[in-house]
């Protein structure tokens, strides 16, 4: 795979790459750069996790060494899973047994506590270091990477130290390319920004789109790029977990938000644009002669311009995504199906 290529496997399927100069800059001084993405682990994975999924493994296909972090003091901070160390570092080493059920490769991913971290007194002066580089202001608009809103900051002081921690991660890992869900832009902007004040090497961030919460209520807002309601582990009903069964992917698939000639806060359109095409490459509607028969779109634009002009029923998008879905994941129900104690009791 030459230069472009590469630059083209890492860019694909995102929101936005900050900046595709450079990191085609990087692809040709290094081939073999280091890439992360960072996780609270704090419960089951959703089919939004697809997406990521896929983009490492586009970043491993790249030659990108991958790093997951498991930011098990992040989770901590956050009041996961009861505040729990123990539970928070069990549901990290099911995201393990996740990812390379979602066919991550194991063997090119290494995976890394924040703990490790934590550990050591220069991460701890590298965190100071970025938090002199900001404001208490900026810090506390910042919040929302922890899924919590500017007030929220108030409810106790560990959480000030998040935005700092999290840049901090990417120079103490150490990585050159930072790659997370849209929702996380503010830390990653805030690393490149003090990288810049501190003439420390600046990462390139990748950032993919997230995925709408079942229930519906998922527009984006644009001064923060976080969507209002985003499948989430925490909430059930917004979400389909992984594993699932054939019967309740089609059933909460059935049950979703999916209006007529709209995709924007649409996740059953989302599924189809940002996990059915990356995955499948493809959409197949089989539907019935009397309403035009089967129609199949190679591209996410396509699918989205017909749909958009009510070529497509809402109902015959959910029963092609539900079988779509079903298909994908089932190569992870087989990996949780032969090891069954990779799922943490209670989670």
């Amino acid at each position: 795979m030459d230069r472009e290529a590469r630059v083209e496997r890492i860019a694909r399927n995102t929101v936005e790459v900050l900046t595709r100069e450079e990191l085609g800059r990087l692809l040709e001084t290094n081939d073999r750069p280091r890439a992360y993405i960072g996780f609270e682990p704090s419960g089951r994975l959703t089919v939004g996790h697809l997406v990521t999924a896929r983009k490492m493994r586009d970043l491993q296909e790249a030659g990108c060494e991958v790093t997951v972090f498991l930011a098990d003091w992040h989770a901590w901070i956050n009041d996961k899973l009861g505040s729990s160390l123990e539970r928070i570092r069990a549901a990290g080493e099911y995201m393990r047994a996740g990812f390379t059920a979602l066919g991550v490769d194991p063997g090119a991913a290494r995976y890394r506590w924040a703990q490790e971290l934590a550990e050591r007194s220069d991460y701890w002066a590298r965190v100071v270091r970025v938090a002199k580089a900001t404001t208490l202001a900026r810090t506390k608009r910042a919040m929302t990477i922890l899924g919590r809103s500017e007030e929220e900051a108030q409810l106790d002081t560990a959480k000030l130290f998040y935005p700092s921690m999290q840049a901090a991660d990417i120079f103490e890992l150490p990585v050159e390319i930072a790659y997370a869900g849209i929702d996380q832009r503010r830390a990653h902007v805030l690393a490149r920004e003090t990288a810049d004040k501190h003439g420390w090497p600046k990462p390139v961030a990748v950032h993919t789109p997230l995925i709408s919460s079942l229930k519906g209520g998922g527009r984006m807002d644009p001064a923060t790029m976080a969507v209002e309601r985003k499948m989430s582990k925490s909430d059930p009903g917004s979400a389909i977990t992984i594993p699932s069964s054939p019967e309740e992917i089609r059933t909460r698939i059935q049950g979703a938000f999916c209006p007529a000639k709209t995709l924007e806060g649409n996740p059953i359109g989302e599924i189809a644009q940002h996990l059915v095409f990356p995955w499948e490459g493809r959409l197949e509607i089989p539907r019935a002669e009397r309403f035009g028969g089967p129609i199949a779109f190679d591209s996410a634009g396509a699918f989205a311009e017909q749909y958009a002009a009510g070529a497509v029923h809402p109902q015959d998008l959910k029963a092609a995504v539900g079988e779509a879905l079903v298909r994908i994941l089932a190569p992870a129900s087989r990996y949780f199906e032969a090891h069954p104690g990779a799922i943490p009791e209670g989670l």
